[in-house]
């Protein structure tokens, strides 16, 4: 094969392997960092002190207040700002922390369940033990309206029914992707690294590429970030849905972070490496 030749198969190779590298990032992390119910209760355990989500949490409480409770409450001489006020301190109570890792841990996990198939029907979450752990820690701080919370089953559905089927497809491409794509982006990188008139090039090539990767894919979840706080419906607190994302994307950034200094690391040392080599030749 000649050298011009081999140059061309190599550029090609080292191509489709770094246009391969953000996408393998992405599918990785849908599918073993999403779908990992510790590492989700994990990344979402810092929200529960986050200034937003609690707020967001203290709002949609007041607001979920029945008819019969706020009569109650009027009585008891407590209105909505003082129910907003009591919610909003119980937010930065350990009880509080400890149920929002529970809510999380069973709302993941049923939703787990139903991508593999063990959840026929639509995924729901029951409300009751967190309401029971609500009034028990209300009742413990001596607010008055505790003994009117109740605590009832309530089957909160997560997931619609007709929804799980395109679910279950995704997921399963991802798991498949997940795999196939990282392990693929290597396997051509090293391909064209092999084929390469000049490896040392190619070498610099693929690092630039895979530094490059990174970089599209910090700009991806930049990007997926405006798009997913501004297509909100208004009743929906901006500041905690980005605080939620940026969460979840933590994982994604760190990689982005660590593809691009990576292949700037190994691009320089490349370049270095070569003009080591040219000094020595030259006398």
């Amino acid at each position: 094969m000649s050298p011009r030749l081999r140059t061309a198969l190599s550029a090609a190779l080292i191509a489709l392997s770094c246009l391969l590298v953000p996408f393998g990032a992405l599918a990785a992390w849908a599918a073993y960092g999403l779908a990992d119910t510790g590492r989700y209760v994990h990344a979402m355990a810092p929200l529960a002190g986050d200034p937003a989500v609690r707020d967001a949490v203290a709002d949609t409480v007041t607001d979920a207040v029945g008819d019969g409770l706020a009569r109650e409450l009027r009585v008891e001489g407590l209105g909505r700002p003082q129910l907003r006020d009591a919610v909003r301190s119980f937010t930065a109570t350990a009880a509080f922390r400890a149920g929002w890792d529970q809510a999380n841990r069973t709302t993941h996990g049923a939703v787990l369940r139903a991508l593999h198939g063990e959840a026929p029907g639509p995924v729901t979450v029951d409300l009751a033990p967190v309401a029971a752990g609500v009034r028990e820690q209300l009742a413990a701080d001596g607010v008055p309206f505790a003994r009117y919370v109740p605590v009832t089953h309530r089957e909160v559905a997560v997931v619609p029914a007709g929804e799980l089927a395109r679910m279950r497809e995704g997921f399963r491409a991802l798991e498949v992707a997940a795999f196939w794509l990282p392990s693929a982006a290597a396997v051509l990188a090293l391909s064209g690294i092999a084929v390469a008139a000049c490896r040392r090039r190619a070498v610099t090539a693929t690092a630039l590429g895979t530094a490059l990767g990174g970089a599209l894919l910090g700009v991806a979840v930049a990007v997926g970030r405006h798009l997913t706080v501004t297509d909100l419906p208004a009743e929906v607190s901006t500041a905690a849905a980005g605080a939620v994302y940026d969460a979840l994307t933590a994982t994604l950034r760190t990689v982005s972070w660590l593809l691009l200094g990576l292949g700037l690391t190994v691009a320089g040392a490349a370049r270095l490496t070569g003009y080591a080599g040219r000094s020595r030749r030259a006398p």
